[in-house]
C-alpha cells in the first residue's frame, strides 16, 4: 500500500472506530435517559431514537470499521495473523459485531412496542437494563480495541515469528544493525499487554456466550 494511500486508510479507519464509540455512547445516553425519566412519551421517544441509531449509526459503523481494519492488516506489514494484538483487535472487533446484529432485532421489536400509545411502560422499562449492559460493555470493548490499537504492543504469533526470523538470518551484520530498534521482531509480549488483551478477549467471549444463552438479555 502506497504512502498516501496507507494515510487516507488510517484517517478513514479511525474515524470510523471514534464514531463507533461515539454512535454508542449516544445510545448509552438514551438508554439512561429512558431509565431515569417517568414520562411515557420519553421512554417510548428513548426507544424509537434507539432502533434508528442502532440500524442508521452504529451498525455501518460497525461493519466499516470491521473492513477498513481488515484492510489496514492486510494492505500493511502488521499483516492479520503476524501480531498478537492485531489477532485481539480483530477478533472482538468481529465478536462486538455478531453481538451487535444478534441483539438489534430485539431493539426493533420493543421500537415498535413503544410507537403504539398504548405501549406497556413496564416491559418497555424492563428491557432498559439488557440495553445498559449490552452498551455499557460494548463501550469496555471499544475501548479496550481502541488501546491496543494505539499503543500496538509488541509480541507476535510463534509462526509469523519463525518466518520473520528465517527471512532476515541471511542478513550481514551491518544490515542487521542498521536496522531500528523498534522494527525488530521480538518474540516476547509486555505482560501489561497480554493482561489487556486477554482481557479483551475474555471480556468479549463471556459477553457473547451470556447474550446468546439469555436469549439477548431482554429478548422477546
Amino acid at each position: 500500500m502506497k504512502p498516501n494511500l496507507r494515510k487516507f486508510a488510517l484517517s478513514t479507519h479511525i474515524t470510523l472506530c471514534v464514531g463507533w464509540i461515539g454512535a454508542v455512547l449516544a445510545y448509552l445516553v438514551l438508554v439512561v435517559a429512558a431509565m431515569a425519566s417517568q414520562s411515557d412519551p420519553t421512554l417510548r421517544a428513548s426507544w424509537i431514537a434507539m432502533e434508528l441509531i442502532g440500524w442508521y449509526v452504529i451498525v455501518p459503523l460497525a461493519f466499516a470499521a470491521l473492513l477498513t481494519g481488515l484492510i489496514m492488516s492486510l494492505g500493511t506489514p502488521w499483516g492479520l495473523f503476524r501480531h498478537y494484538w492485531v489477532v485481539i483487535s480483530f477478533m472482538a472487533t468481529m465478536a462486538a459485531t455478531a453481538v451487535l446484529m444478534q441483539h438489534m432485532p430485539t431493539v426493533s421489536y420493543f421500537a415498535g412496542v413503544a410507537a403504539f400509545d398504548s405501549a406497556n411502560a413496564g416491559e418497555l422499562r424492563g428491557a432498559l437494563r439488557g440495553e445498559l449492559l449490552h452498551a455499557g460493555v460494548g463501550v469496555v470493548v471499544l475501548l479496550a480495541i481502541q488501546m491496543l490499537n494505539v499503543y500496538k504492543p509488541q509480541g507476535m504469533l510463534p509462526f509469523a515469528r519463525q518466518k520473520t526470523s528465517e527471512a532476515a538470518s541471511p542478513a550481514r551484520p551491518t544490515e542487521a544493525a542498521s536496522i531500528r530498534p523498534d522494527r525488530r521482531p521480538t518474540g516476547r509480549t509486555p505482560r501489561w499487554a497480554r493482561v489487556v488483551g486477554l482481557h479483551a478477549i475474555g471480556l468479549a467471549l463471556l459477553f457473547v456466550v451470556f447474550h446468546f444463552t439469555t436469549g439477548g438479555m431482554g429478548g422477546h
